[in-house]
């Protein structure tokens, strides 16, 4: 992992290069911040930074012995330490356990999300800890002497999930660690930390991302249009992962804007034999999915309400969205914006609360009829 694959945080970048370069890296450091933006990856960037022998404009060289053990996750000087389940081996589990599960899981997330996580743990409902037997198997690789680097150093992912008795037998290393050793921890809570741990870190706080920043990530990962990837960047309010779900879900979206688009014609000419059938179509959707529906509806009424005032830096529709609202955006205007976004948030409601699903859109799809002429 190089720096320059890190989306954004360019001063946290810099202030790892310089600790670096400086041989002034403290011994135990906490990168926390939002989710979504990438801090492990930056751990593991500044770890390969670390050992590689050959650092060339403030990266690593990738080429080097050492480089190629970190990008295969088998450098003999790295170790990971991150929260796992019992069960597998024993009821002592160590994160060693699951090292397979996690080079996967790193290779296939290089922004690290925790949901993925569980599933690479095969079972989603599972709280994973970081157990008191991890706390031993860290101390032991940490007392050894590094191995081919002047430092060792431990990557330690989520260190609010370490249970108490864990967080404790670490404090004295953590204190007074051996002198070839750094511990880079990874929070994204950082205020459930133990409080005698945290104030034994040096604190390094990273920022949430700009959308563009977002958007960039999302053009160089899915080949996506700039256009595309800012209607995708702008909700997921500097998250990554955030994005990626809605990527996830493109065929979703597509079938959400078809439904809308649907809507909106039948709502025009006022068909309402067709709009009963589109409202039986919707309520065949699980409940979860109709309401992602009308929270797609809402916003795009929204911003075929904005698209109006033809300002395009405040819209955020994709090619599609946008080919349609060119002619669409008229209909929602100052006289009916507001009132279709109640009758959505309402129709949302009732579904929550388990109402007829037909009546309901059926009745909701009457009121836009209605109100799309105003």
């Amino acid at each position: 992992m190089k720096f320059k694959d890190i989306i954004g945080n360019e001063s946290t970048k810099n202030l790892l290069r310089l600790m670096i370069d400086n041989d002034r890296i403290p011994h135990a450091i906490l990168l926390t911040g939002p989710q979504g933006i990438g801090k492990l990856a930056m751990a593991r960037a500044a770890a390969q930074y670390l050992h590689c022998e050959h650092r060339t404009g403030g990266e690593p060289c990738g080429k080097c012995p050492s480089c190629l053990q970190h990008q295969s996750f088998n450098h003999a000087d790295t170790f990971f330490s991150f929260p796992v389940i019992k069960g597998k081996s024993n009821s002592k589990p160590t994160s060693d356990d699951y090292i397979a599960e996690w080079k996967h899981f790193l290779t296939e997330n290089p922004i690290e999300n925790y949901q993925k996580w569980l599933k690479e743990l095969n079972n989603e409902n599972a709280q994973p800890q970081i157990y008191a037997s991890e706390s031993a198997n860290i101390i032991t690789k940490m007392s050894y002497a590094s191995y081919t680097a002047k430092y060792k150093v431990l990557i330690l992912w989520l260190p609010e999930k370490m249970n108490e008795e864990c967080a404790n037998k670490l404090l004295k290393i953590i204190e007074e660690p051996f002198p070839d050793s750094i511990f880079i921890m990874v929070s994204d809570n950082p205020k459930e930390i133990l409080p005698t741990i945290y104030s034994r870190l040096q604190i390094i706080e990273m920022k949430k991302l700009s959308t563009d920043d977002v958007a960039t990530y999302l053009e160089r990962t899915y080949n996506l249009s700039h256009q595309d990837a800012i209607a995708v960047a702008a909700p997921a309010n500097g998250n990554i992962i955030t994005a990626q779900e809605t990527i996830a879900l493109d065929g979703e979206n597509k079938e959400f804007f078809e439904n809308f688009v649907s809507l909106m014609r039948l709502a025009y000419a006022r068909n309402l034999k067709a709009l009963k059938a589109w409202a039986e179509n919707i309520n065949n959707f699980k409940r979860e999915k109709i309401k992602r529906f009308m929270q797609y509806l809402a916003r795009m009424v929204r911003e075929n309400y904005i698209y109006n005032m033809r300002q395009p830096a405040l819209n955020y529709l994709n090619s599609a969205e946008e080919q349609f609202s060119m002619r669409f955006a008229p209909f929602i205007n100052d006289g009916n914006a507001e009132r279709m976004m109640t009758e959505i948030e309402k129709a949302e409601r009732d579904i929550t609360g388990n109402a007829n699903g037909k009546i309901v859109l059926f009745d909701f799809a009457i009121k836009i009829t209605i109100l799309i002429k105003r």
